[in-house]
C-alpha cells in the first residue's frame, strides 16, 4: 500500500514535483486565483457561459475539468478541450497536463495520448500524468514504454514518476524491471530519502513475491509513517507470512504509531490467516477505540475472522446486522462457509456449511448486486465438494449469460466441478471451450482424466500441455503419476518421476512417493515398494503404510502386513480410518492382544467410531443418509430395492458378501461383526435409483472410504440397473460402469 498511488492529483503535487511549473504564471493562478462566476454554476451552465467568451483565464478551466473527473464525464472533458483550443489556452503547460490527467481519469487513453503527442511543450508532470493514466486504465505495458521514452528524451524523473512506474511493474509482476527502477533511484538519488519512494518499493516487492527485499527496504527507510507500516504488514499477508506481519503490527504499536483503518483491516486479515481469534478480538476493540469499527472493510474483516476461526454463528449475526453490505461482504460469507467445509469437526458439519454457502449465493443473486468472478468460483467450489451437479450446471449457465465464462478462473473452476461431480465429458467440453488456458487449467483437466481412470487421455493431454509451452507444477505430476499407477505403467511412471526431478527441478513431495508406492503395490511388487520407501528422504506417512498393508492383505502376505502395521502405529496423528484398518487386520488374524493395544491408543487419542454419511443431489436439493438410516419417507422402499439387488447379485452373478469390521457409530464386537448391508452409500444409491429416470447416472459423495463389500456390491448394481454409478469417498473417485470400477478394484482396503 504505497503512499504514492497512481491516482496522484497533479494540482496537489505541482509545487513539489516540477520546478518549471512554478515558473508558469498561469499555473500559479490555479492554486491562488479562482474565477467566482463559473464556479458558482454547474458544468452545463458554465459551458454555456464559456461559449460566449473569447478569452478565458486558465484557472477557470481547472475546477470544471475536476468536476468532469469527479463525474467521469468524458463528454465534458471533450467540450472543455474544444473551448481551450478555441481560446488558445493550450499553450499553458499546466492546463494541458491537467487535460491529459482528466482524459486518463475518464478512461480515454486514446484522447490522452493524442493530446500528449501534439503538445508543443511538456514537463515531467505531463509525462507522469500519461503514465499514471495508463496504469489506471490497466495498460501497464504502455506506461513502461512511456517511461522508457521519457528517459530517452533526457527528462529527469521525480519520485512521483518512479512511483507510477513501480505501480506498472507491480501490475505486470515484473520483478526484474522493478529492481532496475530501484537501482536507478539509488544511482541518481531520485527521492532516495523520500518515504513515498520507500513505500512504493516496499509495496512493489511484497506484491511481486520479494518479501525479503521489501523488508530490507522498509528497515532502511529513515522515516516511516503509518502507510509504511501498513504496506509491510499487508505485504506479509500477500506473501503468506501472517505471523511475521502480526509481529510488525505489534512493533508498530510499541513505536507509538497510530494505526488507521487500512492498517487494522490488514491486521485482521493476518489474524484470519493465522486463525488468531483472541488477537483479532483485541484488534476489533482497537477499531472501536479509533472510531473505524463501523467502516464496511473493517466489518467485513471481522466477519471473515469469525468464519475462518469456525465461529459461523457470530459471523452470520454480524452479516445480518450490517445495514450496508457490498459484494466483498457476500463473497466473504460464501468463501468463509466454503473454507469451513475444510476445517469442520465432522463431515456432517462440512455438508451443512456447503449448503449454507449455496443459499448465500442464491440470496446474492436476488439482491441488487450481481455476482463477480470470486462469487462464481466459490459457488462452483462448493458444488464440487457436494457433487451438486444440478446447481453447478445452473451456475455454468449463469456465467454464460453474464459473460464470465471466458475468464480463466471460472473456466478452471468449471473443469474441476464437472470432474468431481463425475462428468468428465462435460469437464472436457468446458476445458476445450476456454479461450485462454493457464497451468491451473491444464492441471485440472489432467487431474480429471486421472481421477476417472482415463490414463491414456491424461498422458496425452500432459504431452499437449508441454508442447504448448506450459510448465507443469508438482500437482500436475501427482495427476500424471496417479494415472500411471492406475494403469500399472511402471516404466512410464519412472520416466515421468525422473522428468519431474531432472527436467523441471521439482522436488518430490509425499504425494509423488505415494503414487509410486501405490503403483508397486498394485503390481504385487511389495519388496520393491519397501525398497522405494526406504529411499525416501523423509519418514513415510500413514497413507503410504496403509497402501502397503492393503497390498499385503490382498496378496495374503500377512507377515509383511504386520511389519507395515507396526510402522503405521508409529506414525503421528492417525485418522479414524487408519485405526479401522488396523483393527480389521488384527481381528481377522485373531490377534486380540494387538486389538487391545489399538483400542487403548484410540481411547488415549479420543478416537471414537466413524460416522458413516453419504449425500446425493437431485433436482437442486441435497439429501443425506447415515448407516442403516430409516428416517426417510421412502426408507422401506429403499431397503426393499437394496435387498432385491443383493439377492439378484448373489443368485445370478456370484456375489458373495465380505464380512469385515464395521466401526460406524460406535465400537463393534470383534467376534460378531455387524452387517454392512445398509451402509450409507448403498442407501443413497437406492434413493437415487428410485427418484431419477432410467439411464441417469447416480452420483454419491461419502465421507469415509468404502468398505470392500460395498465396492463389490456396487459393481453388480451397475450391471443390474444398467446405470453408471459414481461414488466419491474420502480417498478417490469410483466410477462404476458395466461391472467395473475406474480404481481398478484397489480403492477399498477393508
Amino acid at each position: 500500500m504505497a503512499s504514492l498511488p497512481p491516482s496522484v492529483t497533479l494540482n496537489a503535487t505541482l509545487a513539489k514535483l516540477e520546478p518549471d511549473s512554478r515558473k508558469t504564471p498561469n499555473a500559479s493562478l490555479l492554486l491562488e486565483k479562482r474565477s467566482p462566476e463559473p464556479l458558482s454554476l454547474n458544468l452545463g451552465e458554465a459551458l454555456s457561459v464559456l461559449k460566449e467568451a473569447t478569452h478565458v483565464e486558465s484557472a477557470v478551466y481547472v475546477p470544471l475539468l475536476q468536476e468532469c473527473v469527479d463525474t467521469k464525464s468524458l463528454q465534458g472533458v471533450n467540450a472543455l478541450h474544444g473551448h481551450i483550443l478555441k481560446t488558445g489556452a493550450r499553450e499553458d503547460v499546466f492546463l494541458s497536463t491537467f487535460l491529459v490527467n482528466a482524459y486518463g481519469k475518464c478512461g480515454s487513453m486514446t484522447h490522452a495520448r493524442n493530446l500528449f503527442d501534439g503538445l508543443p511543450r511538456r514537463n515531467i508532470v505531463t509525462w507522469t500524468a500519461l503514465m499514471t493514466g495508463y496504469v489506471h486504465n490497466f495498460q501497464p505495458e504502455e506506461a513502461v514504454q512511456v517511461f522508457i521514452h521519457l528517459l530517452e528524451a533526457g527528462v529527469y524523473p521525480t519520485n512521483y514518476t518512479l512511483g507510477a512506474i513501480l505501480s506498472a511493474c507491480c501490475s505486470l509482476h515484473d520483478l526484474a524491471l522493478g529492481r532496475q527502477v530501484h537501482g536507478y533511484s539509488v544511482k541518481y538519488k531520485v527521492g532516495a530519502a523520500e518515504t513515498s519512494i520507500g513505500n512504493s518499493l516496499c509495496g512493489f516487492y511484497s506484491k511481486c513475491g520479494g518479501l525479503d527485499s521489501a523488508v530490507k527496504v522498509f528497515q532502511s527507510m529513515p522515516e516511516k509513517n503509518v502507510i509504511s507500516w501498513t504496506t509491510i504488514i499487508s505485504g506479509c499477508g500477500d506473501s503468506g507470512k501472517a505471523e511475521m506481519g502480526l509481529r510488525f503490527f505489534l512493533t508498530m504499536l510499541l513505536n507509538g504509531v497510530e494505526p488507521n483503518e487500512f492498517t487494522l483491516t490488514s491486521a485482521l486479515s493476518l489474524c484470519c490467516a493465522a486463525q488468531e481469534l483472541a488477537l483479532g478480538l483485541q484488534i476489533q476493540s482497537m477499531c472501536i477505540k479509533f472510531g473505524c469499527e463501523s467502516k464496511l472493510p473493517v466489518r467485513n474483516s471481522i466477519m471473515y475472522l469469525y468464519l475462518k476461526c469456525g465461529d459461523i454463528d457470530k459471523a452470520r449475526w454480524l452479516f445480518n446486522d450490517m445495514g450496508t453490505v457490498n459484494l466483498i461482504t457476500w463473497n466473504a460469507m460464501m468463501a468463509g462457509h466454503a473454507q469451513a467445509m475444510d476445517i469442520s469437526r465432522d463431515d456432517v458439519s462440512a455438508h451443512r456449511s456447503g449448503i449454507e454457502a449455496l443459499k448465500i449465493f442464491q440470496r446474492l443473486n436476488r439482491s441488487d448486486m450481481k455476482p463477480d468472478l470470486f462469487s462464481y468460483s466459490s459457488a462452483l467450489t462448493v458444488c464440487s465438494r457436494l457433487s451438486a451437479l444440478d446447481q453447478g450446471e445452473q451456475i455454468h449457465a449463469q456465467t454464460i449469460k453474464v459473460g464470465f465464462l471466458s475468464d480463466v478462473v471460472v473456466g478452471s473452476a468449471l473443469v474441476s466441478m464437472y470432474s468431481k461431480c463425475g462428468s468428465v465429458e462435460k469437464a472436457c467440453k468446458a476445458f476445450v471451450e476456454m479461450p485462454t488456458r493457464t497451468m491451473i487449467s491444464w492441471t485440472s483437466m489432467v487431474t480429471a482424466y486421472s481421477q476417472h481412470g482415463l490414463t491414456e487421455e491424461a498422458l496425452r493431454l500432459f504431452g499437449d500441455m508441454r508442447f504448448a509451452g506450459v510448465r507443469p507444477n508438482e500437482i500436475t505430476f501427482v495427476a500424471v503419476l496417479s494415472a500411471c499407477s492406475q494403469a500399472g505403467m511402471i516404466e512410464e511412471a519412472k520416466r515421468y518421476f525422473k522428468m519431474m526431478c531432472k527436467e523441471y527441478r521439482i522436488k518430490p513431495v509425499m504425494d509423488h512417493y505415494a503414487c509410486m508406492v501405490d503403483l508397486y503395490v498394485r503390481l504385487g511388487l511389495l519388496e520393491d515398494a519397501l525398497d522405494f520407501i526406504e529411499q525416501m528422504p523423509f519418514e513415510p506417512n500413514e497413507v503410504i503404510w496403509s497402501m502397503v498393508i492393503a497390498g499385503c492383505r490382498s496378496q495374503g502376505n500377512t507377515e509383511l502386513a504386520f511389519v507395515a502395521a507396526g510402522r503405521l502405529l508409529e506414525c503421528k496423528h492417525k485418522s479414524s480410518e487408519t485405526y479401522m484398518l488396523l483393527l480389521s487386520m488384527y481381528i481377522s488374524a485373531e490377534r486380540w492382544q494387538d486389538v487391545s493395544r489399538v483400542r487403548k491408543l484410540m481411547k488415549q487419542e479420543r478416537i471414537g467410531g466413524i460416522k458413516d454419511w453419504s449425500w446425493v443431489s437431485i433436482k437442486g436439493k441435497v439429501y443425506s443418509f447415515g448407516a442403516d438410516d430409516r428416517s426417510h419417507a421412502q426408507s422401506a422402499q429403499m431397503i426393499e430395492l437394496l435387498e432385491s439387488l443383493l439377492q439378484k447379485a448373489a443368485r445370478d452373478m456370484g456375489y458373495v458378501p465380505y464380512v469385515g469390521l464395521d466401526m460406524t457409530e460406535g465400537e463393534c464386537d470383534e467376534k460378531k461383526p455387524p452387517s454392512v448391508r445398509h451402509h450409507s452409500e448403498r442407501l443413497a444409491i437406492a434413493f437415487s435409483l428410485i427418484n431419477t429416470a432410467e439411464g441417469t447416472p447416480v452420483r454419491v459423495v461419502k465421507n469415509v472410504s468404502m468398505c470392500r463389500d460395498s465396492h463389490s456390491a456396487i459393481k453388480f448394481f451397475s450391471v443390474l440397473t444398467q446405470r453408471e454409478i459414481l461414488v466419491r469417498d474420502s480417498k478417490r473417485l469410483h466410477r462404476f460402469r458395466e461391472g467395473k470400477c475406474s480404481c481398478g478394484d484397489f480403492g477399498a482396503f477393508l
